[in-house]
């Protein structure tokens, strides 16, 4: 039996948007953060953690949902997350102009306390107020 060594990277994304196993995940659409502009980018992360945020902060009244990506093409880290507030990208945050292929959903996963998302929600408002967009082109 011939086996390898390499992990497998596992790649999620945090919408309120229904998809199912196959749809393409693609730039286009309006971003779920700031002014809700048209997205250039559309992002992934390599933790459930980064993922959760991603959900529950998504716009829209649609349920929160974490989705298993496989990119088609080329990623980068995040420049919104690395070296701006986690140097060295410890939230394994990346973003693409290619598309995401949903290749299953993460059915079971823990949401942060109403307190942790008031934190984050009440700091996203004040950025927004100081004219700072939550994602840079």
């Amino acid at each position: 039996m011939n086996t390898t060594s390499e992990e497998t990277t596992i790649y999620y994304h945090g919408t309120k948007a229904d998809l199912k196993i196959g749809d393409l995940i693609e730039v286009g659409f309006s971003s779920n953060y700031g002014t809700q502009r048209k997205a250039k980018y559309i992002y992934l992360t390599a933790t459930l953690e980064a993922a959760t945020w991603g959900a529950e902060l998504a716009q829209g009244e649609g349920k929160e949902r974490i989705y298993m990506v496989e990119p088609t093409g080329s990623i980068e880290d995040d420049p919104n997350l690395t070296d701006k507030k986690f140097p060295g990208n410890p939230t394994k945050s990346y973003r693409s102009q290619h598309p995401f292929k949903v290749i299953g959903e993460v059915k079971e996963w823990q949401g942060h306390s109403p307190e942790q998302l008031k934190v984050m929600k009440d700091h996203l408002e004040e950025l927004k107020k100081q004219g700072i967009e939550a994602i840079e082109d």
